[in-house]
């Protein structure tokens, strides 16, 4: 999927270009705002039920909650939920293992409940023939820390795309990848 460089190309073809006096050179980093230093970081490396690689998903804390990017693949087309689990297991091939979805806030699955969303719910992947996807999700109130607890949490890529309502799992069907998640080397 190639939108990223798209909306970069089509940002920088219509921004003006701005004539600098050539009598008063800019310092090299005028305008330039030093990168934020990276926070905990975390990853999940996603298998299927055979135990092919399916890709990974890392998970970055930031000031006001965590940063979640994936680059998934040998997926199948169409919409598929994807969801943070409260267990750190993914035994084969239903990944039942992982739990529930990682709720401790105690609320009703899905953004569209009026007693949700789960901290784990997150939105629906559009996978596109290729089976390839790239992806960043913001989820803010969450602590990189707290997915690290004593039994873990993974990260779930379910059959059917979630309906954001239904309790407890979105409706959306078995799950066909998994990750633990671990910390990032």
């Amino acid at each position: 999927m190639t939108i990223r460089p798209l909306f970069v190309a089509a940002a920088l073809l219509s921004t003006p270009v701005l004539a600098q006096d050539a009598g008063t050179p800019a310092p090299a980093d005028a305008g330039v705002k030093p990168m934020p230093k990276k926070g905990e970081t975390v990853k999940a490396q996603l298998k299927d039920a055979q135990g092919k690689d399916v890709g990974e998903v890392t998970l970055e804390q930031t000031p006001k909650g965590v940063l979640v990017k994936g680059a998934l693949m040998n997926l199948p087309a169409g919409e598929h939920a994807i969801h943070i689990h409260e267990t750190g297991k993914c035994d084969a091939p239903d990944f039942k293992s992982a739990g529930g979805h990682f709720n401790p806030t105690k609320k009703q699955h899905g953004s569209l409940s009026p007693k949700g969303q789960h901290v784990g719910d997150l939105p629906n992947l559009y996978i596109p023939q290729d089976g390839k996807v790239q992806f960043d999700i913001f989820i803010a109130d969450l602590k990189v820390k707290s997915l690290l607890d004593k039994d873990g949490s993974a990260v779930v890529v379910h059959a059917k795309l979630d309906d954001y309502y239904t309790d407890p799992a979105g409706d959306a069907g078995g799950r066909i990848a998994c990750g633990v998640v671990e910390k990032a080397e």
